[in-house]
């Protein structure tokens, strides 16, 4: 229904060729190429396990600069803050965000703040934009994807929503799970190290790993056919959704990403993500095929074929 509502309404009225590629970014020429975002975060509650509405913020802007190749140089952010939240639990965002931008290298150069009445807003809500440069030998984008690419995914499917939604719903687990939230700016520079064959990059955020692949499949024109038993999830998060009734592959994600790599040197990207932390159980779990163009297809543990689907309904909202 987003994806309805912004062909609909947003598309038409603002229609240009940055926009219309639907990239995590836009990429333009001034004086180098550069990369622009924004996004807004409404995530409930705004402290759980792993990080908060800040750290969500920062990571979140910075992973979209990233997906496009760049490297990310400076921020924006603006709090709508509803009349109540003690001042203590906003210096906590605010410190959280400050820590990852620095991680980041990125600066937090301007920003707004806003207060509405109690009732009006619930707790805080934070508008980010990011501004990152673009090497010129770079060109990565959701319809670069090419027939034989390989599909690489940066590691665990579902821990950032099932970690928002224990908290949220008051779950307990035996084991301690928390969200993935993370900047993946370093991993996309030691990616981009290893190869130049990089064709595209996506976060899987909101609507998963499903989502994001539908949507490299329709932007490219491409089939893209993947293998359940390659996909690497947590027994806690498939625990979880076994009892909720949702499905992994549309469950958000805030630290991973999927790329779409010339076969030749998917490995060598492999071997690249999995030197950092964050990427130690990445796996190769398909490939883009000359399938029908758009459709995303899933070999199952007991050999049968799936379609995945693009997400219709928003199984967990206010998750970023």
């Amino acid at each position: 229904m987003s994806h309805d509502l912004v062909a609909r309404r947003f598309l038409p009225a603002f229609d240009n060729p940055h926009l219309a590629k639907l990239d995590d970014a836009a990429i333009f020429d001034h004086q180098g190429r550069l990369a622009f975002t924004t996004d807004s975060y409404v995530v409930t509650p705004i402290f759980f396990p792993g990080g908060d509405i800040g750290k969500l913020a920062v990571c979140g802007t910075v992973n979209d600069l990233a997906m496009m190749g760049a490297v990310p140089l400076y921020l924006t952010l603006s709090f709508i803050i509803e009349e109540g939240l003690p001042e203590e639990e906003l210096q906590a965002i605010v410190d959280s965000a400050q820590r990852a931008a620095a991680d980041a290298g990125a600066m937090i150069v301007a920003g707004d703040t806003k207060v509405v009445p109690r009732g009006s807003a619930d707790r805080l809500f934070v508008n980010t934009s990011g501004i990152g440069a673009v090497p010129e030998e770079i060109n990565i984008s959701g319809g670069n994807a090419r027939v034989g690419d390989k599909v690489i995914l940066s590691g665990t499917i579902g821990d950032h929503g099932i970690a928002v939604l224990s908290q949220r719903e008051g779950f307990r687990f035996s084991t301690t799970l928390q969200s993935d939230c993370a900047s993946l700016d370093k991993i996309v520079a030691q990616m981009l190290d290893a190869s130049s064959n990089i064709h595209c990059l996506r976060d899987p955020t909101r609507g998963g790993l499903a989502t994001a692949l539908n949507e490299i499949a329709a932007q490219s024109q491409v089939g893209i056919r993947i293998e359940e038993d390659r996909i690497p999830v947590r027994q806690e998060v498939r625990a979880a959704c076994e009892m909720l009734g949702f499905d992994p592959l549309y469950v958000a994600n805030e630290g991973k990403l999927v790329a779409m790599v010339a076969a030749e040197d998917a490995e060598r990207v492999l071997g690249a993500i999995r030197r950092n932390n964050l990427g130690r159980e990445a796996a190769i779990i398909g490939e883009v095929t000359a399938g029908r163009a758009g459709r995303v297809v899933m070999k199952t543990s007991i050999g049968a074929s799936r379609i995945v689907d693009m997400l219709v309904g928003d199984i967990l909202p206010r998750i970023c």
